[in-house]
């Protein structure tokens, strides 16, 4: 027996072409789901909260506040590392295209966008320092300089190349919508 709600990504049996209620392209969106390292990692790194906020709940039951208090706080950073963690990734709107880091996020406007391409290219394995040879999605700026978006290697597409390939496919979509066409040269 088929139970269609449960699933996120059920195709819709409607003929009429209404824009679905999460279908803003003004809103900021991830145009792939999180993969299994990354949710795993941040699975793991919640678990470890837990356990520290009990730790710290003992802590207190003990007496010891200010020890408490530094317990409290390392997990607070914990649980932040992981929702950060789970943030980390490419973003598209209709403004343009953010690359979110752990530390460091940049954005870039459509107009600003001349190219977006998959490449073959030696990658990081899980964002470590140990390359090997992957597929790469580029985003090309003005100027020459290149903005790594996607690998299939990274915590997102690690064993799931097809769904490397349909983001890295969403997101040339999302340029080829967004991006402005280069005037015709006579």
């Amino acid at each position: 027996m088929p139970l269609p709600f449960l699933t996120a990504d059920r195709a819709f049996d409607t003929t009429d072409h209404v824009a679905l209620p999460f279908d803003d392209h003004d809103q900021w969106r991830r145009p792939y789901r999180p993969g299994s390292w990354r949710v795993g990692a941040a699975a793991l790194a919640l678990l470890l909260a837990s356990f520290v906020l009990l730790a710290a709940v003992i802590i207190v039951a003990a007496g010891g506040f200010a020890a408490a208090g530094v317990t409290l706080g390392i997990a607070v950073l914990v649980i932040l590392a992981a929702l950060r963690m789970l943030r980390v990734g490419t973003w598209v709107s209709r403004a343009g295209l953010r690359r979110v880091g752990f530390f460091r996020t940049s954005t870039v406007p459509w107009a600003k966008v001349t190219s977006v391409r998959t490449v073959q290219q030696p990658v990081r394995w899980l964002g470590l320092p140990r390359t090997v040879q992957g597929q790469a999605l580029v985003l090309g700026r003005q100027g020459g300089e290149q903005l790594l978006l996607l690998t299939d290697h990274n915590a997102d597409f690690l064993s799931r190349i097809e769904a490397f390939d349909r983001a890295a496919d969403t997101v040339e979509a999302w340029h080829a919508e967004y991006g402005v066409v280069p005037a015709a040269t006579r």
